[in-house]
């Protein structure tokens, strides 16, 4: 043991839940097949933690004394008789009699298998009879050690509002009876869609806020690379979870070229790319090198990163291959096809076939409901009609994006290409 202020205690505790309490509430939901009871018993051993560590010091393996403890109060519990369903009577049974063995058995449940473990506990948090909302808050919380006021702070929602959330996801899954497993055979891709889906969702939020005063969050891309990682190691096999991970990858090497020296946004052909991060695009590379090797037939997220890569690879914004990304924007379309896709693929059409071929897209597109309060349609309109030199309608075109979009940083930069957009005399 290590002697150290309480400060300094607290901070540790913090660090070691957030890389330990994953793996803690992914065995302990195997013992007691029930997700919410397993955080409320995690929950008790960093509350042992908070008391006793001030005082004893830290062990030298913290996150083993976190697994202990939480350990037997699992089995104080099922020995209490608080679980003895069905399903664990012949638990409860053998804890009366044969404490030590059924000691080592939990031992055994908890320390085995890890990595599968937080598997089942990634495909339970995204179980589709969740809405996307509760499967966002809680895979934030069980696998990324987030906290319920970090969670709200990340989507600018009330910690009331984020708690209850998460609440009625627990509760939601108790009464489903959802499974602790991997599915599989066809409901393993439904299931794994809903997984990648809600990685993508956390990133591209944190990627580009979609509202509040920043533009970009950047707790939210790492928790969501993170997890990604981890489901990467733990299903090689799956070419869209290597997909997955080599957009957020390469997506994320621009994080800091993103935000100019007072927060303010910096796009992308006007980023400082020296300032990307190629140990990220490397990374980012090699896992859509492995997701091809995995098929012949790439999935949506594989040729989103296929696109990513084409900006990645230009050392500078006039090397970009533009015929190459409308392409690709073209091969999305036939997977997802989607007016937002049409939308980007419509910006790359225009660069690499003049602004008139791109706004000719955009036209088609201004019929197009999904789009009636999406804020990108004006502001790519907009940025065609300046290309073109029609300087008026760009101007108001810029001025709609910045009324429909609710991120204040968008909106300043968008009201400034406004003031910028004056018709030539």
């Amino acid at each position: 043991m290590v002697a150290v202020t309480a400060t300094d205690t607290h901070r540790t505790i913090d660090a070691v839940w957030r890389m330990e309490s994953a793996k803690l509430i992914a065995g302990l939901t195997r013992i007691v097949q029930d997700v919410g009871l397993a955080e409320d018993l995690a929950q008790d051993a960093l509350l042992a933690a908070l008391e006793r560590w001030p005082e004893t010091g830290i062990p030298d393996k913290p996150g083993a004394w976190l697994m202990a403890t939480a350990k037997h109060r699992a089995i104080d519990h099922l020995r209490r008789g608080k679980m003895l369903d069905r399903k664990h009577v012949e638990v409860g049974h053998e804890l009366e009699l044969r404490q030590e063995a059924a000691a080592g058995e939990i031992d055994a449940a908890i320390e085995d298998d890890i990595g599968d473990d937080l598997l089942r506990l990634m495909f339970m948090a995204c179980h589709p009879v969740l809405a996307t909302e509760a499967r966002v808050a809680l895979t934030l919380r069980l696998l990324g050690g987030l906290t319920t006021a970090e969670i709200a702070r990340a989507f600018l929602a009330s910690e009331a509002t984020i708690a209850q959330r998460i609440v009625r996801a627990k509760r939601t899954l108790a009464e489903a009876h959802v499974a602790f497993e991997v599915p599989h055979g066809p409901e393993l891709d439904a299931r794994l869609s809903s997984v990648l889906g809600v990685l993508y969702l956390v990133f591209n939020e944190g990627y580009s806020a979609t509202a509040g005063d920043d533009w970009i969050r950047p707790q939210l891309c790492e928790e969501a690379l993170r997890l990604g990682r981890i489901l990467a190691g733990l299903a090689p096999g799956e070419p869209e979870v290597h997909g997955l991970v080599a957009l957020m990858e390469i997506q994320a090497s621009r994080l800091r070229a993103r935000l100019g020296s007072s927060g303010e946004p910096v796009l992308l052909l006007e980023q400082d790319r020296g300032r990307w991060d190629r140990v990220l695009i490397q990374r980012g590379l090699a896992a859509l090198e492995r997701a091809g090797e995995l098929t012949s037939s790439p999935g949506p997220y594989a040729v989103q990163a296929a696109i990513a890569a084409c900006h990645a690879r230009a050392r500078t914004p006039e090397e970009t291959d533009w015929g190459r990304i409308a392409e690709l924007y073209q091969d999305l379309m036939r997977l997802t096809p989607s007016p937002v896709v049409e939308l980007n693929r419509a910006v790359a059409v225009g660069m690499a076939h003049g602004p008139a071929a791109g706004l000719e897209i955009v036209e088609r597109l201004g019929s197009e409901p999904a789009l009636g309060d999406y804020h990108l349609l004006p502001a790519v309109r907009a940025d065609l009609l300046n290309k073109l030199g029609r300087m008026d309608e760009a101007r108001l075109e810029y001025e709609r994006a910045a009324a429909l979009t609710r991120n204040l940083r968008e909106r300043e930069l968008l009201l400034g290409r406004a003031a910028a957009s004056t018709a030539p005399r």
